[in-house]
């Protein structure tokens, strides 16, 4: 059960870009198209996967003081590997990407979970821990370019879905846009999180065992 959690961990209840909000930066900037969201966030997610695991297999050797510059050399490699891997068989998306990929080694997403998770972990844990942030990052990036490119371009992946008689909004592939439908996405996901926090809430209240169950949690602190 233990893994089942740490995996839909980042999914669901600590989402990285719509529950902790990191990694604004990439996603207000390439979530222009759907495509460029999936492609950042597939990249994002290879490079979590991979440095959380060389981390974790590496925590008990890397000395304290220089543990922070030691996980930044190890994520920028494992960037340098996606970036030449996808210059050469994903050119188009490469350039649409620019900078930002080169930017995946400062994304804060990839050394907070070195530092908080990967350090001091198992391998497999590790390996789950960065599998589930890297989707949840690339099913927000995905989700808000896809609404962007839908209102802003008529289009979907490239494929024409607003009629032609409906003009596009433009201003949703600018940056006010982009603003917009990150601000709505973060109220919806607040919204239903507050609502079901009040359904467990309730369903505690009138669980016979609530007693025993408060207690079994402030053990574990």
């Amino acid at each position: 059960m233990r893994a089942k959690e740490i995996f839909l961990n980042g999914i669901v209840k600590e989402n990285p870009v719509l529950v902790l909000v990191l990694g604004t930066c990439p996603t207000l900037a390439v979530t222009t198209m759907a495509v460029n969201g999936l492609g950042m966030g597939l990249a994002t997610t290879a490079v979590l996967v991979c440095s959380n695991i060389v981390i974790s297999l590496l925590k008990r050797v890397i000395p304290n003081q220089v543990r922070i510059p030691s996980y930044i050399v190890i994520i920028s490699g494992f960037v340098t590997i996606v970036s030449l891997l996808m210059e050469a068989y994903a050119r188009e998306l490469y350039q649409a990407l620019g900078l930002f990929l080169s930017l995946i080694v400062v994304n804060c997403i990839i050394l907070g979970r070195a530092e908080m998770f990967a350090a001091k972990n198992s391998v497999f844990h590790s390996m789950l821990d960065g599998a589930g942030m890297g989707l949840g990052f690339t099913l927000a990036l995905t989700l808000i370019g896809s609404i962007r490119e839908i209102f802003g371009s008529g289009t979907w992946f490239g494929l024409q879905i607003l009629p032609e008689a409906i003009s596009p909004v433009t201003i949703f592939l600018l940056a006010p846009g982009g603003f917009f439908v990150f601000g709505c996405m973060i109220a919806v996901v607040n919204f239903f999180r507050r609502k079901s926090d009040r359904l467990v809430r309730n369903a505690c209240m009138n669980c016979p065992s609530i007693g025993a169950c408060q207690n079994g949690r402030e053990g574990e602190f």
